[in-house]
């Protein structure tokens, strides 16, 4: 039997595999390829957190306007009307219109010594305060048209000092580098302006009536009786100053509360002596009355240094802080101290100010402070000292926001940013900028956006 040939297809079975060479070239070939991939996700990835965080900007940065712009145009707001109704000669030879405001009865409306012995709050200038060449009147020793310089007051801010008057003496913090601190070159303001929604009406029909003395017509009480749509009695707290206010005068003094009647205090401890607060005609009316304490508002914004992840550590980014009748101090009075936005590292005001030739300008509030060429005054005025607060036709805003977290993926030119309140109109290097955000606490690896309004103060005088 012969022997089969087992072996003479073995060749077309041979084994067949990659050499080295190829192994090498093949893991080359996808290292580049995964390479490339990992530099188009890093890449899309940068540039979507970039969008990101620039609608993000843009969206706060509009709220942040939007909110300053709503208290800024009610500045000097009183009720009713803003104007007394009799013209007076200007310095330029136009007759305007003299300035309306309250005849103070009341002993505490602000205090002698600090912002919070008074009924007004965030106050830096009290009676017999003395800043730079401006020295504001004693405490008067009888009864006393308001003054300009109790309605409004701007604080330029640089990294250092704020002129022409320190905030921290009205209670706000100290600028620094710390968590709560006043964020570095940030200004601040402060505007009062009675809350057009609160007060109750007198003399309308079921409301509340104003009872006079029978041997004058001084007014010896008012009893509460909240209409519709008006707040309760109990809004009024004891201790709180009344205001008593018609379309051509308005009367600020001292009374007890109780079971909805206000008994105005006697002459002598609360009030000043002499002529007290009188009835309104009627022909003034509508007249309203209004708890000073909770209804004329005083209102300041400031930036505080906030910590982003809110751990207390960086990364870190300035908070919009709105403040209002005094703050957290006087929450038993309706104050709030809240943050409304993050992101803010610059806040800057100018003043635009009509003179007496009808021209525009636009000032400091360092510059405001100090001049004493001011529209018609109260009829009854004190004193000129900061008389031009409330001669403000229009405030401009510039504020800086940030992207908030460090994007550090951001090329040189990325960084670059144009900021009014530095005078640089053309993007430019953070490092270039005279209040830098290293200088402020802040990294430089960051998004940043100006934004900017022209606010019209409503109630400008005259």
């Amino acid at each position: 039997m012969a022997i089969p040939a087992v072996n003479i297809f073995i060749g077309k079975y041979r084994k067949s595999g990659f050499t080295l060479i190829e192994l090498m070239v093949a893991m080359v070939l996808g290292i580049l390829v995964a390479g490339g991939i990992v530099t188009i996700f890093i890449s899309t990835s940068s540039s979507t957190k970039a969008q990101t965080q620039l609608a993000r900007l843009q969206e706060e940065g509009r709220y942040a306007i939007a909110r300053l712009s709503n208290d800024l145009s009610m500045a000097n707001g009183q009720y009713c009307t803003n104007t007394g109704g009799v013209a007076l000669a200007g310095s330029g030879g136009l007759y305007l219109d003299h300035i309306r405001a309250p005849m103070v009865f009341a002993k505490s409306l602000i205090g002698a010594n600090g912002a919070n012995s008074g009924a007004f709050n965030d106050l830096s200038t009290a009676w017999g305060t003395t800043s730079g060449a401006a020295t504001y009147p004693g405490t008067p020793a009888a009864a006393y048209s308001m003054p300009s310089f109790l309605y409004m007051r701007g604080y330029d801010c640089t990294l250092t000092a704020c002129t022409s008057v320190d905030p921290t003496v009205a209670g706000l913090p100290i600028m620094g580098k710390n968590l709560g601190n006043r964020v570095l070159g940030t200004d601040v303001i402060t505007v009062r302006y009675v809350n057009p929604s609160s007060g109750w009406s007198i003399g309308a029909a079921g409301g509340s009536t104003v009872a006079t003395s029978s041997t004058s017509a001084t007014i010896s009480s008012i009893t509460l009786k909240p209409l519709s749509g008006e707040p309760p009695a109990s809004h009024f707290l004891n201790g709180d100053l009344v205001m008593l206010a018609s379309c051509s005068s308005s009367q600020i003094f001292a009374a007890t509360y109780g079971a909805g009647v206000l008994t105005v205090a006697a002459a002598g401890a609360s009030n000043f002596t002499g002529s007290g607060p009188v009835s309104q005609p009627t022909d003034t009316s509508p007249t309203m009355v209004f708890d000073v304490n909770q209804d004329f508002l005083t209102v300041t914004y400031y930036v505080a240094l906030v910590s982003e992840n809110n751990d207390g550590s960086a990364p870190f980014t300035g908070a919009l802080i709105r403040r209002v009748t005094g703050g957290l101090a006087n929450a038993a009075k309706g104050g709030t101290e809240d943050e409304l936005v993050r992101g803010i590292e610059r806040m800057d005001f100018k003043y635009g100010v009509q003179d007496a030739t009808g021209s525009t300008s636009f000032l400091t509030a360092a510059q405001i402070d100090a001049s004493t060429s001011c529209p018609p005054a109260e009829l009854t005025a004190i004193t000129t000292t900061s008389c031009l607060w409330r001669g403000i036709n229009s405030i401009e805003v510039s504020v800086l926001m940030d992207g908030q977290v460090p994007l550090y993926t951001l090329g040189v030119n990325d960084m670059n940013y144009s900021y009014s309140g530095d005078n640089l109109n053309t993007p430019t290097a953070p490092g270039s900028h005279p209040v830098s955000p290293v200088s402020q606490g802040f990294v430089n690896q960051m998004l940043r956006r100006e934004f900017n309004a022209l606010v019209a103060v409503r109630n400008y005088n005259p």
